[in-house]
């Protein structure tokens, strides 16, 4: 994936998804909100993708082994590396639905999500993500073969290369480009779209009532903003370098590989903003996450969160 981060961001984002999972899985036992189980499988996903393509790609092949892996074992880890991505990026697909449920149809929303099929369906998207990453076995040939790539800058034959596509290289390309943004985008474009018409035609009327719409609409609309802004540099560059001719000086084709880097990294932040978004929108979890780091900070053991021991019957 040509994704090298810092040491030190790298510590950054995983600390954070770490202790994002921690708050959820507490959220989760607290509330057993539908929402809470779609951010608590997103940020296990952001996890993966960490895992896989950072110490994998960068720390064990760079600094442990000092060398690449075999191709056979690197295409299987490439695609555990295209699963990790495709779920991160589908788990925000049912919670986007999830929410415009909530807002546009409530009167619906607890007879169709509910945690038991919430489950079912986070179990769903990442056997189907899984299984839409195969294809991806043969990618690393593949982009090793686009101009200005690897290869292909030696000896100027990029562009034969380029002139001998085949119909399996175009449909992988677009396939990935619309699993990981094109298909995606339009979903939360749609969707949010739908739910902020709703929340405005309603304001006045959640004032009188005192309703409150809760912190997870926001939180929905802030993840899949920034998603579409920092995944559309890399979606643009993976297709210009596949239609384009390679670079005619060297200094063009540093500045091509300096863009590429800047771009994979962008994407990669995406795995790691999400715990800086919540505890900007959610008063709650930037409570607990204080509460978290202040005890990891003292060595000693949070208190137990109160439950009411109270059985009402409905």
């Amino acid at each position: 994936m040509s994704i090298i981060p810092t040491s030190n961001a790298l510590k950054l984002y995983l600390a954070a998804n770490i202790l994002t999972v921690v708050i959820l899985s507490q959220l989760v036992l607290r509330r057993q909100k539908s929402s809470y189980n779609y951010l608590l499988a997103l940020a296990a996903a952001d996890i993966l993708v960490l895992l896989l393509i950072v110490f994998v790609d960068f720390i064990l092949e760079d600094f442990i082994l000092a060398s690449f892996l075999p191709p056979s074992i690197n295409n299987a880890v490439q695609v555990l590396e295209f699963s990790s991505i495709h779920t991160s990026i589908w788990i925000t697909v049912p919670l986007t639905i999830d929410r415009y449920i909530a807002v546009c149809h409530p009167l619906r929303y607890h007879t169709v999500s509910y945690p038991a099929r919430t489950r079912k369906v986070i179990f769903a998207v990442y056997v189907g993500c899984l299984l839409s990453a195969a294809p991806y076995y043969w990618w690393p040939e593949f982009w090793h073969s686009l101009p200005g790539v690897g290869k292909s800058d030696e000896g100027g034959g990029g562009g034969g290369e380029s002139s001998r596509r085949t119909v399996a290289e175009h449909v992988l390309v677009w396939a990935h480009c619309a699993t990981v943004y094109l298909l995606p985008c339009t979903v939360f474009f749609s969707l949010n779209t739908g739910i902020v018409r709703k929340l405005r035609k309603r304001r006045n009327c959640f004032r009188l009532r005192g309703y409150s719409t809760g912190k997870t609409t926001a939180i929905l609309l802030a993840i899949t903003s920034v998603f579409a802004v920092l995944w559309a540099p890399r979606t643009v560059l993976i297709l210009y370098h596949f239609y384009s001719p390679p670079p005619t000086s060297q200094s063009a084709g540093r500045l091509l590989h300096v863009l590429t880097d800047v771009a994979n990294m962008l994407a990669l932040l995406n795995t790691g903003v999400n715990f800086f978004l919540y505890c900007f929108i959610s008063k709650r979890f930037r409570a607990m996450a204080t509460n978290m780091l202040r005890a990891l900070i003292h060595c000693r053991k949070q208190p137990k969160p109160f439950y009411a021991s109270h059985n009402f019957s409905i």
